[in-house]
């Protein structure tokens, strides 16, 4: 089958992705539609096709796996989003991280802002950065807009791991990646996150890598 151009209707490029089964393709850093602004999302695809689509970014974010997954991931410039987060993790870090069970939602159309001044900074990755994490900062707080994939108005104020994930998939429709917004002599592999800094918070790995976390940094510096 001849691939599909960047330039084809999104309906077709989302019925032949679909048509081949199976979790999606996800896209890696350096390709063009990672960087560009995603369409807002206004009923480009027919309810059943709109369907398959989200249950398909569910199946792929689940086999990846990861807990969250934004249309531009796999190639199609729409603003819609998915996360789930059964968040698998020991105590000690949920505490630290805020980080609590999300079911699975879909986000249409979301933006954020910062609900207040509070920021955490924690290693984070991306399944479009594989095998890669760096800390990043990020309000610890947000102020979630958007609507759900039947149209329904969401308005909330999303807390904690939540927030960030919220950040980093909405960051994914802006044409923004983490590492835009991370400390880079924080940026380390995998396995090394996984053998040094599985600390609750990266204190740790600032002082053995050389970057200050904002709150050591001068006030002129922030």
């Amino acid at each position: 089958m001849t691939p599909v151009s960047d330039h084809a209707p999104l309906a077709e490029r989302v019925a032949e992705l679909l048509a081949a089964g199976g979790p999606l393709p996800i896209v890696a850093a350096g390709h063009p539609v990672l960087r560009r602004p995603a369409e807002p999302y206004d009923g480009q695809l027919a309810p059943e096709l709109l369907t398959r689509f989200l249950a398909a970014l569910r199946d792929t974010m689940h086999a990846a796996p990861g807990v969250g997954l934004a249309a531009p991931q796999v190639g199609v410039g729409l603003r819609i989003a998915v996360i789930e987060d059964p968040a698998p993790v020991p105590e000690e870090i949920a505490l630290v991280r805020g980080r609590v069970p999300q079911p699975f939602r879909v986000l249409v159309n979301p933006s954020y802002e910062a609900e207040g001044a509070e920021c955490a900074s924690f290693f984070e990755g991306c399944l479009s950065v594989p095998g890669w994490q760096a800390v990043a900062t990020r309000p610890a707080r947000v102020r979630l807009r958007g609507q759900d994939e039947h149209g329904r108005e969401l308005d909330e104020v999303v807390a904690g791991w939540p927030a960030r994930i919220v950040q980093h998939e909405t960051d994914h429709l802006d044409g923004t990646l983490y590492l835009d917004r991370a400390e880079l002599r924080s940026l380390s592999t995998n396995e090394a996150v996984a053998a040094r800094w599985a600390q609750p918070s990266p204190e740790a790995a600032a002082e053995a890598l050389g970057f200050q976390l904002p709150s050591e940094k001068p006030q002129s510096a922030r």
